[in-house]
């Protein structure tokens, strides 16, 4: 079941979604984030997190942030990842598992999470990733709203205030990381950008994780806006430092 959480409460707070199995674990994670000031509510399984998370097409019922485990009953977390996205609900999430293998984080995120935490984990850790992950959805939509400038480069389009971007007027559908990534390059056609640079600019100065998700993000969006992506006209690797739109 799903804890309730009052109106006047949602308003107040940021309002997380723990998505997790284990009793213990769950409850461990809602008190410390309840310890924080945020409003928590809480699922068991994959079927009733998929529920809770699609209902916010009435966006009176907004999650700010999901934590999701893997290793759900009914329906697992990379496939709840996967419709969710798929569905272009933009709610961040952060995927917390035992599961560290370099290619289960690499598959988390894509499929679409925001940030992978691997089990076990301190209660400190795990705080910091959500208000890291908060801040930066925070900023995005910010400057989202702000702005209804449409960025252009060739065939490709970024309309800002629609959150989307097209290639000869077909809509691409890009996951929240590849969207900034690609309206950052449009800002900035021909510029050189080092990995540690899409890191700061992208996830954030507090980021704790592997360069190596820049090259995986980068290699999605060639996939989508690409010809051939093994032979790239848009967006090129400049060996020894980074990569370049245009």
């Amino acid at each position: 079941m799903i804890s309730p959480v009052s109106d006047k409460l949602s308003k107040a707070k940021k309002r997380l979604l723990i998505v997790e199995d284990d009793k213990s674990i769950r409850e461990t994670l809602r008190e410390a984030l309840v310890a924080e000031g945020y409003a928590v509510e809480v699922c068991k399984t994959g079927d009733e997190a998929q529920t809770r998370i699609f209902s916010q097409f009435d966006t009176s019922q907004n999650l700010d942030l999901v934590v999701l485990d893997l290793m759900l009953p009914n329906l697992n977390g990379i496939e709840l990842c996967r419709r969710v996205r798929k569905n272009n609900i933009k709610t961040p999430i952060l995927i917390v598992s035992a599961k560290d293998s370099e290619s289960d984080r690499v598959l988390g995120l894509e499929v679409g999470a925001d940030d992978y935490l691997i089990k076990p984990f301190g209660l400190n850790e795990l705080i910091a990733r959500c208000r890291a992950i908060l801040r930066r959805s925070e900023t995005n939509h910010d400057q989202t709203q702000d702005s209804s400038q449409v960025l252009s480069f060739k065939n490709i389009s970024l309309y800002k205030q629609e959150y989307r971007v097209t290639k000869n007027n077909k809509e691409i559908n890009l996951a929240p990381k590849e969207y900034k990534i690609m309206e950052l390059f449009l800002q900035n056609p021909k510029r050189v950008w080092s990995r540690d640079q899409l890191l700061e600019r992208i996830w954030g100065i507090d980021y704790v994780g592997d360069s190596k998700t820049v090259d995986v993000h980068i290699r999605w969006i060639r996939e989508k806006i690409e010809e051939d992506a093994s032979a790239p006209s848009y967006i090129k690797t400049v060996r020894g430092f980074g990569y370049k739109f245009g």
